[in-house]
């Protein structure tokens, strides 16, 4: 790190107008053509700068995008505060006339009605008395150091909770002296501060049990390292860090964290289900996030890898089973587009909560199941994709998945077993005979056997609000010859149609876009509700 008047190369900064502008320092000179000092920044976010790091040709530093450099004079930046000056500037310090002016809403007329807050000055009260406080929110004002370790302990002495997301904090050591300083504090949020890779020094943090580090640069080999410092550690959260694999450093998996409970590694760079798997030991994990990665198809070991995992790892139980506890599982925005890492998810022993929006597999635009097709292969899942699915929703996608595979594979059972593993399991569950067309009397029974209940609700804007209509209609009506019927119906004879299956637990409903395909073979069931649009 080289030395200049002010500041260092490598310390971290923001605008002395703006603390949410921090930055690296990367420059610290003369620049051609201009007088005096300058300070070469590059910033956090891309857009705050103005070049690349180089001006009239001659390069100073090298910005992490085309605008994410900036020259500025030393008196334009900070080198931050303590955290307890922090503390002071947030908790104490009284609203100036400027922010009470700023405290309105827009009338109808549009005019500012000033906003009073009801016992503001009893809450304010209460906040500055430090020794009361256990929860500070210090996010964003720029701490860069935990000042005097006494007056910490002193002034703060039973703080659970303190959020430092967004300062200029880099050193372990700091951290580590914070902690002892707070006997007290269970979490710690430290995202969107620049750690440095050297962790030694950092002692016991005993009673941390949430630790937020998301966007902090951090590595697994750091984090393996922070397991030493963390023995009751319960959540862990490490987004946005460029993860791409985990290095456990003493065995083929990741020991040690008996207590986390909950891992967050989305928005990383994670692409192999191998690397998700050196964390199956974790035998207390319960959730385990990983939405926005790179993954493309996941699976669960089997017995024999399972056999051979025991053989080489001698220190595991008999009873070991990857994933042992593991009963949310957050996958969205991946790239997954396989039945078999969907089925697989049938042999995690307590999974219950599944996310897979956003992955080509579950997107009915572009190819994907739609969620009662989902719900059926998913035989114990609970909770998908954040809504709960009730004993009725199960059973009707279960029923409706049967018959959508009926309508499509009767004649090539061994396409079924090897497609659908579920289906003859589901299928004699609910008792549901083979259909083959009949003859003779038994037409116009098996005719009516075959009528289904849909509801249809008209939503076109240009014909105002219709009452929705309950008719019953063959499994076999195609959809193109639905929406001849609503335009019957509805009286909708100059307007093009679009047909949405409405689903429940679905936040959105599924377009059904192909004119030639039946009722049955969209896996539409009884008691079904159709939404009839216009086409825009």
């Amino acid at each position: 790190m080289e030395q200049t008047t002010f500041f260092t190369l490598g310390q971290r900064v923001h605008s002395s107008t703006d603390p949410r502008r921090v930055g690296t320092v990367k420059f610290v000179g003369n620049v051609e053509g201009y007088s005096g000092t300058w300070v070469g920044v590059d910033w956090d976010n891309e857009g705050d700068g103005k070049h690349d790091g180089s001006i009239n040709g001659v390069r100073y530093l090298q910005g992490r995008s085309q605008n994410s450099a900036s020259f500025l004079r030393p008196q334009n930046l900070s080198l931050g505060i303590s955290l307890l000056q922090a503390l002071k500037l947030r908790y104490q310090s009284q609203s100036t006339e400027q922010d009470e002016d700023e405290m309105y809403v827009l009338s109808a007329s549009n005019k500012r009605v000033s906003v009073q807050l009801l016992g503001k000055d009893k809450i304010q009260d209460k906040l500055s008395r430090f020794e009361e406080l256990t929860s500070a929110s210090i996010s964003y004002l720029g701490v860069s150091t935990p000042g005097d370790p006494a007056e910490i302990s002193a002034s703060v002495p039973n703080l659970k909770e303190l959020d430092l997301m967004g300062n200029l904090i880099t050193d372990w050591k700091d951290v580590g002296t914070i902690c002892e300083q707070l006997p007290h504090l269970v979490a710690l949020n430290l995202s969107n501060n620049l750690m440095t890779q050297n962790i030694t020094g950092l002692p016991l943090l005993k009673a941390i049990r949430v630790l937020v580090l998301n966007s902090t640069g951090i590595n697994w080999s750091q984090v393996e390292i922070l397991e030493h410092s963390l023995p009751v550690i319960e959540e862990l959260h490490l987004m946005g860090n460029n993860i791409s694999s985990i290095k456990p450093t003493s065995s083929s998996t990741v020991q040690g964290f008996d207590s986390l409970r909950l891992l967050n590694l989305e928005d990383n760079c994670l692409a192999e289900w191998d690397e998700i798997l050196k964390l199956s030991q974790l035998k207390s994990l319960e959730q385990l996030y990983l939405n926005k990665n790179k993954l493309t198809c996941i699976f669960y070991p089997d017995k024999n890898k399972i056999q051979e995992f025991l053989s080489n790892h001698e220190s595991c139980e008999e009873s070991y089973f990857p994933f042992q506890n593991l009963r949310c599982l957050l996958l969205g925005s991946n790239e997954i587009n396989d039945l078999a890492s969907i089925d697989s998810l049938n042999t995690f022993p307590k999974l219950i909560d599944i996310r897979f929006s956003d992955n080509p597999i579950a997107d009915p635009g572009r190819g994907g199941l739609p969620r009662f097709v989902l719900i059926a292969r998913l035989a114990k899942v609970e909770m998908l994709n954040g809504s709960e699915i009730s004993a009725r929703e199960r059973k009707e996608s279960e029923i409706r998945y049967v018959r959508l595979v009926m309508s499509k594979l009767l004649d090539n059972p061994e396409e079924i077993n090897c497609l659908h593993p579920r289906f003859v399991e589901l299928k004699n569950f609910y008792g549901i005979e083979d259909e083959r067309p009949s003859v003779g009397a038994a037409g116009p029974q098996k005719m009516a056997s075959g009528l289904l209940s849909i509801t249809l609700k008209c939503v076109a804007s240009s014909v105002g609000e219709k009452l929705p209509l309950t008719k019953k209609l063959p499994a076999t009506t195609t959809v193109g010859k639905l929406k001849a019927l609503c335009e019957s119906f509805f009286k909708l004879k100059s307007l093009k149609l679009k047909l949405f299956l409405q689903e429940e637990g679905s936040p959105l409903p599924m377009l059904l876009d192909d004119e030639m395909a039946t009722l049955m073979d969209m896996g539409i069931g009884n008691e079904s509700t159709i939404i009839v649009d216009e086409e825009s």
